[in-house]
C-alpha cells in the first residue's frame, strides 16, 4: 500500500506494485515456461521508476532547483516517466527525439506539457542516439540551471530498481534466472544487485538487438526501439551478465503477435526479444528453475510497426518465427549477427 505523500499530488504511489503473470505453451510444453513481470501497468512504463528516482534524488542533493527545467534524450518510454516526474515534482520537461519516435507517444508528450524537440539529422558515427545527446548538450548550454538526467551513465538510474526486485522475490520467492532487454542498462544493473543477495546461484540474461554496439557487435540502423544502443552507456553491468542474446526484429515480431493470440499480455520490441530469450530457456533449463523476464511496456505504442501488417510486410517482419534454437558464437568480434545469436560469457 502507498503512504507516502508528495505534495502536491501522489501520482508516484501509482507507480510499482506491477503483477507478475505466467507465460507457457506454446513458448514452452506444459509445466515449463517463466514469469513476466508487467511493468506496462505503471502508469507510463518501466522508466517510470526511474524518472520519478532520479529526479527525487537530484532535488535532495541540490542538482536540480525548484522549477527547474529537465533536458533528456530519450526514444519514449523515459520520456513518459519524466512528464510524471516533471507534474509531481513541479518540473518543466524537454525532451530530444528523433523522426523514429512514433507519433503516439509524441502527442501524449506534448498533451503532458513536455515540450519535445526532434532532430533531423543522425550522427555520422553515433546515430540518432548520439544526435539527441548533441542537441541536449546544446540545449543545456541555452538554459542555465536546467539539469540532464542523464538516464545512460547516472548511477540513480541503477538505483531506481531496488525495489522492483524486492517485488519480485515477494512474488516469486526466489528467481533462478532473470532475463533483461538491455538499452540504457538501468534496469538489469538494478535488479541484479538485489537479487544476487537473496540467490547465489541467480543468472542473468541480457537481451540486445542486432546493430546494437552494447556489447561488442558494429553499430547498424536498427528498427527496434527500446532496447539496444549506438553509444556505450556506462550503466550496463558488464560484468554481472552470465550470457547475452541478439534477437532480430522479425523474431520479436513473431513473439508479440503470438503472446497477443495465446496469453493476451503483450508489449513492443523488448517484450517480443525478451520472449524469445525467456521462452528457449524455459524449454531447455531444468523444470523447476524459476525464470524471471521483465516486460517493460504495452502494445500500444507499436500499433504502427509491430502491430501494422503493412509495416511488418514492407519490412520482411511477418511469420519468420525465431529457429527452435539460438546460433552460438564465443565473442563478439566472432561474426556480425543477424538473427537470434546466444553468447555465453561463464
Amino acid at each position: 500500500m502507498c503512504t507516502q505523500s508528495i505534495p502536491p499530488l501522489n501520482l508516484a504511489c501509482l507507480v510499482g506494485g506491477t503483477p507478475v503473470y505466467r507465460i507457457s505453451d506454446p513458448f514452452a510444453p506444459p509445466g515449463r515456461g517463466f514469469w513476466a513481470k508487467l511493468e506496462a501497468l505503471n502508469p507510463g512504463g518501466i522508466k517510470d521508476r526511474a524518472a520519478l528516482h532520479i529526479v527525487e534524488r537530484a532535488r535532495a542533493r541540490g542538482d536540480l532547483a525548484p522549477g527547474a527545467m529537465i533536458v533528456e534524450s530519450t526514444s519514449g518510454t523515459f520520456g513518459l516517466g519524466l512528464a510524471l516526474a516533471g507534474i509531481v515534482y513541479g518540473h518543466p520537461v524537454t525532451v530530444v527525439g528523433d523522426p523514429g519516435m512514433e507519433a503516439l507517444i509524441h502527442r501524449l508528450l506534448t498533451a503532458y506539457g513536455v515540450r519535445v524537440d526532434t532532430v533531423t539529422e543522425p550522427h555520422p558515427v553515433g546515430g540518432w542516439q548520439q544526435a539527441r545527446l548533441d542537441r541536449v548538450a546544446a540545449l543545456l548550454a541555452e538554459h542555465p540551471g536546467a539539469y540532464c538526467p542523464n538516464q545512460y551513465d547516472n548511477p540513480d538510474n541503477v538505483d531506481a530498481y531496488a525495489r522492483l526486485a524486492d517485488e519480485l522475490i515477494e512474488q516469486l520467492g526466489h528467481v533462478d534466472v532473470l532475463v533483461c532487454s538491455v538499452g540504457t542498462g538501468g534496469h538489469s544493473a538494478g535488479v541484479t544487485k538485489a537479487l544476487r543477495r537473496h540467490n547465489p546461484r541467480f543468472s542473468l540474461v541480457g537481451v540486445d538487438a542486432i546493430g546494437s554496439t552494447i556489447f561488442g557487435q558494429p553499430s547498424r540502423p536498427r528498427l527496434m526501439r527500446g532496447l539496444g544502443s549506438s553509444v556505450h552507456p556506462r550503466n550496463v553491468a558488464h560484468e554481472e551478465f552470465d550470457e547475452i542474446h541478439w534477437v532480430a526484429p522479425h523474431e520479436a515480431v513473431w513473439a508479440c503477435r503470438t503472446l497477443a493470440s495465446t496469453h493476451y499480455v503483450t508489449g513492443g520490441w523488448s517484450v517480443g526479444a525478451v520472449t524469445v530469450v525467456a521462452s528457449w530457456l524455459a524449454r531447455t533449463m531444468p523444470a523447476d528453475t524459476r525464470i524471471a523476464a521483465i516486460f517493460p511496456d504495452g502494445p500500444a505504442r507499436y500499433y504502427t510497426t509491430v502491430y501494422d501488417d503493412t509495416y511488418c510486410a514492407e519490412h520482411g517482419l511477418m511469420g519468420r518465427p525465431p529457429a527452435d534454437e539460438p546460433d552460438e558464437i564465443k565473442t563478439p568480434q566472432e561474426a556480425e549477427v543477424s538473427r537470434w545469436t546466444r553468447m555465453v560469457k561463464r
